[in-house]
Parts: C-alpha cells; structure tokens; sequence
C-alpha cells in the first residue's frame, strides 16, 4: 500500500512539474486582429503613415521557454495603403517598394532572447532583394481562451528600419514599424 502511495504521489508530482509545450498560431488576419504600420518621414517636415492591408504569417510561442518561439511573417507590397491613392501609386512604384518587381516583404526569425513577457525577436529582413539581419522589440500583451472556442496570443512589435540599408533614397531616413499580432492556437 505504502508503495503504491508512493508511486502515485511521485507521478502527481512529476505530472505539476511538467512544462507547457510550445503551441503554434496563425496570424488572425481574417479577424482584423493584426496591424502591420509604419512611419515614414515626408521632407523631414512631417509623416507619413501608412499600413499593409494583406500579410499572413504564424508563431509558434512557448511561454515557458520563450527562447523556443518563432515567427515568420509575409506581407503584400502591393497593399500598401496611407489613406492617398495617388501617393500609394508612387510608393508602389519603383522609386520606393517596386511592388512589381518586389511583391513581397518576408521576415523569418532566427532567436529570440528575452523572457516571456518582453525581448528582443531576431530574424532575417527581405525587403526589395535585400536580405538584413534584424531585431524587433516585442512584448507580450495577453492569452486565453477567446469566446469561440479558441485560444489567443497576443503581442505587440517595433522595429527601426534605416531607409538606406534597402536601396530605398537615403533621405527617407529611418522608417518606423509597428505590429499588432494576435494569433490563433492551431
């Protein structure tokens, strides 16, 4: 009897010291849960901000061992959109994005360091046949069960891109982007 106590008790123990696994989501771009912004400047007299209207991508998140997450994201140059249809025509043309010849911007991960509340997600940059290494500040804004039946995670990002480092006119400067992720546990 003892034994079998003593069986039970060391199984119930290792069974509550048992990490959560880490859980793959996909990005709820259908949902208009995720942004993808940025901040450009005009003349160095004022802004310009925009967004893109259709990217896809996932993560996989371990919040036990938030070194283990990922990401990987592709975004449509094509659906740049800064509320002008003029100036979108311009910055999709090949002075700027070259959506044409560059239809796409793709971000892989390569590590994160950071805990499970805020790091730094590092990874590979291509944007206009340029591959960079980059880091995007991230913090962790919630999780949980939504009302449907699934489960979310939720993060926010910055990264700064030099205009230069993308064959893009140097006098753009510093190019500001901003994510909002939300995903959903597959």
């Amino acid at each position: 009897m003892n034994k079998t106590r003593m069986t039970l008790a060391s199984l119930l123990l290792c069974a509550g010291s048992m990490t959560a696994q880490a859980a793959d989501y996909v990005i709820d771009k259908p949902g208009q849960h995720a942004y993808v912004t940025f901040k450009a400047s005009h003349l160095g007299f004022s802004y310009i901000i925009g967004h893109f209207e259709d990217f896809a991508g996932g993560f996989t998140y371990d919040e036990s061992n938030p070194a283990a997450s990922s990401a990987q994201v592709t975004i449509k140059t094509a659906s740049l959109d800064s509320d002008h249809a003029e100036r979108d025509k311009h910055l999709k043309g090949d002075e700027y994005l070259d959506a044409a010849r560059y239809p796409e911007v793709s971000f892989t991960s390569t590590g994160y360091s950071g805990d499970a509340k805020a790091g730094q997600l590092h990874g590979k940059l291509n944007f206009r046949g340029v591959t960079r290494d980059v880091s995007i500040d991230v913090k962790h804004i919630g999780q949980g069960d939504d009302p449907w039946g699934g489960y979310r995670a939720g993060f926010e990002g910055t990264v700064m891109l030099s205009a230069a480092d993308y064959n893009l006119p140097a006098w753009i400067g510093d190019v500001e982007v901003y994510l909002v992720v939300e995903g959903i546990r597959q």
